[in-house]
């Protein structure tokens, strides 16, 4: 090995031990823990094995550690190293053995796959499902009542993981919630579709054009892409006969990216879509024709499901594409004040689109309608208006004039990206005026993005925000109007210079201020190991005597900036939840949830909502709730993929506890004056052992969220929290707060399930003795037996013995389980958020002296 091997060697175990380090809760004291840059550049400072050192790393040399710059000479040596570095490296391989063997977030239930993933409405479907930590189904759920599952029995009389769905005739066409409920509380969702046309599943190989699967048009086949393969159908077509091939992936939660191609008989390629967008195909003659699809990078396995749809077309009807999930940032679309019923004009003459015909566009108002005459160039409108139209051809621009007083304020909304277009909505709005040699156009406005309420994810090496983007390329903003007369309005796509695709719509809407918010929630991370996320897609599933935290966020609209009361009903029983105000200015809240110790097993789907003071009135408006469709380990090696869900369920295990429950000491209204100080003291029930003394909490709730941390000692059964409201400056009012942070806890998994592995073992083991028995007494009745009995004897001899070796092969299977059962049940390290019970707080006004 040559000497710029062993230095490639041994510093990259080096950069392993301090990357390491500052991925460990246990050791977040540790003098080397340092936070990684999420810029260009990382820095690592610290003293391990008695050395200082403050290497500098550009991201792009993080391999080869170009540039060191070391406050002690670091002297790589061939083949021997020093005694301090020799220690320095065998303490980094101890402590990363330690680091990776912790887990991050307590098991929760996670329903990954149905087969096939959705059906037609008014038919049954036979749905298998699996995923993590399924254990003890009982029954399969869905977000609409018309949708109903009955579990399939093996012959034994138990529950196989299967189950038949009966799907009503009036349930809407639509993407679904699949859940199931379990030892741990109902599962994460997995998306199902409803369709409207026949289904069909694909059950054998198709990965050539020999073994291709018929289809006729106007039918589904749900299927799953094979892996480093490629997926073949064929359909037969007419002369003339028009078709679209759309295949839906990521829109039910599938991580396929599917590549669509249409082939003639001999499988050579006539049109092909790598975007995953439909294909319309007219045939050019009678004959066979072949579908293929495959993933973008030829990706394939269980999680790379889709739905295949071959669809009539025709002038009079343009089927719609493939119901879809939608995306966080639509959250904020449409706007609940908007009107009712418009059918507008289109810039470009002639209708345009209806803007009730798509849900997604939303509803709009006959009193808002654009109705000025129409020129080939410009539109011209009167505000308020409400316009449908699309960014096409491409390279579009849409233009339009008004004329407005001066000292007017309008609201400008585009929604395009948000109703899952691949769009970029922009506004540029201009002063018009005459001037000597012709036109002054003056800029008065433009408009482009929806920032996020609240900063996301970078998706670097330290986590440093939610990886959910509540901010949208679409528009929301407002036109002041500084000179009277005439103006004019543009709207184009950033995205739009050579797409050529009319399906790309929007919806314009100017109009006076309507102050109002929108909200939407996630469950709270931490930064509990770097990289990971799997907190983000666990399901409300709580266990005994545990609290879990919602992040809420606002986007607020027309300038409202008051504040907002977050509240939660319909819970299970033995489920309270507290919502702690999103301040007046503000744009996040938190919502509790918190399961009794002794609260039963049971699931509800919960109504969320917001409520604020806008112009003398209460409005409430609903909260969504998002979530990862797939549990992420590793950011860097996959791209979160965040969605919102249809319904908020909350479900209680009944079986599991929290490790630690955290609550202060008397339940009551805590009263402080006025910029003094308070104590509240806290009782710790703990359920397990935890790894270290203490871990640090910080605070959640407004007035006290700047408070410092404070040490929560993880072998005591009490401590105490205090605040100086001097420093603070919390103003007099009522709040809720709570304490948060995260600890490493010693987690058993399912110790009942030992017992239970260990009672079925027995009982075998009794039978194969008794069963042993049996063949023992047959068999010497027949070495005993007349000749003319011997045959008969050493038939049922032999069959008591095949029986009994059928039970010995149970008797293995059910010992290979109690081993199983035993491996998970044993203690393990977990990294989990640990989140207080709710406490009330009354500040009082100072008395006067």
């Amino acid at each position: 090995m040559g000497a710029d091997q062993h230095q490639r060697v041994f510093i990259q175990s080096l950069m392993s031990c301090h990357r390491s380090i500052f991925r460990s809760q246990t050791h977040r004291q540790h003098p080397a823990r340092q936070r990684f840059a999420a810029s260009s550049k990382r820095t690592i400072a610290g003293k391990v094995g008695g050395i200082d050192f403050q290497p500098v790393i550009p991201r792009s040399q993080v391999g080869s550690l170009c540039h060191v710059k070391m406050k002690m000479p670091l002297v790589i040596v061939p083949t021997i190293l020093s005694a301090p570095r020799f220690m320095c490296l065998v303490f980094s391989l101890l402590l990363v053995s330690g680091v990776l063997a912790q887990s991050v977030c307590l098991p929760s239930p996670r329903l990954l796959t149905t087969m096939p993933m959705g059906g037609q409405a008014g038919t049954e479907v036979s749905i298998s499902i699996a995923g993590d930590f399924l254990e003890d189904v009982e029954q399969l759920y869905f977000s609409d009542p018309r949708i109903v599952a009955v579990p399939e029995r093996s012959e034994a009389g138990g529950t196989v993981n299967r189950f038949l769905v009966r799907i009503a005739a009036d349930t809407p066409a639509d993407v679904y919630e699949a859940r199931v409920m379990t030892r741990l509380g109902l599962s994460s969702s997995r998306a199902f579709s409803i369709g409207t046309i026949p289904e069909v599943v694909s059950e054998k190989p198709n990965t050539s054009l020999e073994t291709a699967m018929p289809l006729s048009l106007d039918s589904i086949c749900n299927s799953v892409m094979t892996v480093r393969s490629i997926d073949h159908y064929r359909v037969d077509l007419m002369q003339g006969q028009r078709m679209v091939v759309d295949c839906s992936a990521g829109g039910i939660d599938s991580k396929l990216k599917p590549v669509l191609i249409v082939a003639d008989e001999q499988g050579r390629d006539m049109v092909v879509q790598r975007r995953g967008s439909p294909i319309s195909f007219t045939a050019p003659k009678d004959g066979c024709y072949v579908i293929k699809v495959h993933d973008l990078t030829f990706q394939g396995g269980p999680y790379y499901f889709y739905r295949l749809a071959l669809r009539s077309l025709n002038d009079e009807t343009q089927p719609k594409s493939l119901a879809s999930t939608r995306a966080v940032n639509s959250f904020s679309w449409p706007p609940a004040s908007m009107k009712q019923g418009l059918h507008t004009v289109s810039p470009n003459g002639g209708d345009s689109l209806a803007c009730g015909d798509s849900s997604l566009l939303g509803p709009s108002g006959p009193d808002t309608a654009a109705t000025s005459e129409v020129d080939s160039a410009i539109a011209k409108i009167e505000l308020p208006c409400d316009i449908c139209d699309s960014f096409y051809p491409a390279a579009d621009v849409d233009n339009f004039e008004f004329t407005a007083e001066k000292g007017e304020v309008w609201w400008i909304e585009v929604a395009s990206e948000r109703l899952g277009l691949p769009t970029d909505p922009s506004i540029l709005v201009q002063h018009v005026a005459s001037g000597p040699s012709g036109e002054v156009l003056t800029d008065v406005v433009e408009l482009t993005d929806i920032a996020s309420p609240v900063r996301p994810s970078s998706n670097a090496y330290a986590y440093d925000g939610p990886p959910y983007n509540a901010g949208s390329s679409d528009i929301l903003g407002k036109l002041e109007i500084k000179e009277g007369g005439l103006h004019r309005l543009h709207v184009r796509d950033l995205f739009g210079g050579t797409r050529n695709d009319p399906g790309n719509v929007y919806r314009l809407i100017v109009r006076k201020a309507e102050p109002d918010f929108c909200l939407v929630a996630w469950a709270l991370h931490l930064e509990l190991r770097n990289g990971d996320r799997s907190a983000l897609s666990k399901p409300i599933s709580l266990r005994g005597g545990a609290t879990m935290a919602l992040e809420v966020v606002a986007v607020r609209r027309d300038g409202f900036d008051g504040p907002i009361e977050l509240a939660m009903s319909n819970l299970p029983e033995g489920v309270a939840a507290s919502g702690l105000t999103i301040p007046a200015g503000e744009s996040k809240g938190h919502v509790l949830l918190t399961a009794a110790e002794n609260a039963p097993r049971g699931f509800a789907s919960a109504i969320f909502v917001g409520r604020a003071q806008i112009e003398g009135q209460t409005v409430e408006r609903p909260c969504r709730l998002a979530s990862m469709a797939w549990p992420v380990p590793d950011s860097w090696q996959e791209i979160p993929s965040p969605r919102l869900l249809a319904d908020v369920p909350v479900s209680v295990s009944g079986d599991d506890f929290a490790p630690l429950t955290l609550a202060a000491a008397e339940s009551k209204v805590w009263e402080v004056e006025e910029g003094q100080s308070l104590t509240i003291p806290l009782k710790i029930a703990r359920r397990s052992e935890f790894l270290g003394a203490s871990t640090d909490l910080k605070t959640l709730g407004a007035g006290f969220s700047k408070s410092a941390a404070f040490a929560l000692p993880l072998d005591k059964d009490a401590v105490e929290a205090n605040f100086d409201l001097a420093k603070l400056k919390t103003p007099p009012g009522v709040y809720t707060i709570a304490f948060y942070g995260s600890a490493v806890a010693k987690y058993a998994h399912n110790p009942g399930a030992v017992l239970l592995a260990e009672v079925a073992l027995k009982k075998l083991e009794q039978t194969a003795a008794v069963a042993a028995a049996e063949a023992q007494r047959l068999s010497e009745i027949a070495a005993a037996a007349s000749t003319e009995s011997k045959a008969d004897a050493q038939q049922s001899a032999n069959k008591a013995s095949q029986e009994h070796q059928a039970i010995l092969a149970e008797v293995a299977e059910a010992t290979k389980r109690v081993q199983a059962a035993v491996a998970a049940s044993k203690p393990k390290d977990i990294v989990d958020i640990i989140v207080s019970e709710p406490i009330t707080i009354c500040v009082k006004p100072a008395v006067s002296k």
